[in-house]
């Protein structure tokens, strides 16, 4: 609905005025053909209704409003008109494309979000503060949250029991595929590809998870770590809940003995220096040492990567 005319400071222009309420345009469309210009509102509500435009019933739908020209909308914005608030004590004249911004800022608007002050610090209309009640607002608020709560917890235990029975019937399926590789020579070779690619995945996903780690000085490579370095990285990745399949694996490799060809001494490692900077890194979390995992550098070559990634401890240098 459009703005009401004795709100405005002198005439204002029939062109103004939506021939649906009679008010000045609100948020004004037009129909394409006939160029008649109705209030959005106005307009969606009658189409709605029947799809004719309401002066001279030529076909109109509301996929076929536009936006009126530009100079329909500087001749509105121009209009000078009374606050919403005027009755409220408001005495401001201002420009229509100026209004909302007022309305938002206006002391007099009793909608005007406030802040109580008597305690309990609840942001509440200008116009209910005089009724307002801490105590009560406050048991309301603590109703709300409870009951929040109690869905949550309602929702919490519908999860848990979906993932329960998710479980039960992977554990079914396991044992399926394990009668079937047992008793079907066929078979085990589709069911080991099965297990191969859910603990790729698996690998994937848990990459996913881990924070990107950047070296700043290559030079600081452990090539040969003793076995108490290795332990704690060990530990750490363990903590950090890395696939059981793929750890022993990764702390195998990170001695340059397992590491590929162009890794494996320091002359070659030298050779391929400026390749390090291709790597993709995962940091390993407190420690001087980041992942470098097969699935996320599959771009390397063969004599930069193995299977399933390599484990880089460094005596500084990790960002």
């Amino acid at each position: 609905m459009g703005y009401e005319i004795n709100r405005f400071q002198g005439e204002v222009d029939e062109e103004l005025i939506c021939p649906i309420c009679s008010a000045v345009l609100e948020d004004p469309l037009q129909a394409p053909e006939c160029e008649h210009v109705f209030c959005k509102a106005c307009i969606s509500q009658w189409v709605a209704r029947q799809p004719t435009c309401p002066v001279d019933r030529q076909t109109l739908t509301s996929a076929q409003l536009t936006q009126v020209p530009r100079i329909l909308r500087n001749l509105l914005a121009r209009l000078m008109i009374n606050c919403d608030n005027a009755q409220y004590g408001c005495t401001r004249v201002l420009n229509l494309d100026s209004l909302s911004i007022h309305l938002e800022e206006c002391e007099h608007n009793p909608k005007r979000p406030v802040l109580c002050e008597q305690g309990c610090a609840l942001v509440i209309p200008q116009d209910e503060l005089k009724d307002h009640n801490c105590i009560k607002e406050l048991r309301t608020l603590i109703t709300k949250q409870q009951q929040k709560m109690n869905e949550y917890q309602l929702e919490f235990h519908e999860l848990r029991y979906f993932i329960l029975e998710q479980r039960r019937e992977m554990q079914l399926l396991k044992d399926f595929m394990r009668a079937l590789k047992t008793s079907n020579p066929s078979m085990r070779a589709i069911a080991d590809a099965m297990d191969r690619d859910a603990q790729d995945r698996e690998v994937v996903r848990w990459s996913g998870s881990l924070q990107r780690a950047r070296v700043t000085r290559w030079g600081g490579m452990i090539s040969t770590p003793d076995d108490a370095l290795q332990r704690m990285i060990k530990r750490t990745l363990t903590e950090m809940g890395c696939p059981i399949h793929i750890l022993d694996d990764l702390m195998e490799n990170c001695h340059e003995c397992r590491w590929p060809p162009g890794l494996c001494s320091l002359e070659t490692r030298q050779n391929n220096r400026r390749q390090y900077e291709n790597y993709v890194c995962k940091r390993v979390p407190g420690k001087q040492a980041v992942l470098v995992l097969h699935c996320d550098n599959q771009h390397m070559g063969e004599d930069m990567m193995i299977e399933p990634g390599l484990v880089m401890i460094f005596a500084h240098g990790v960002e």
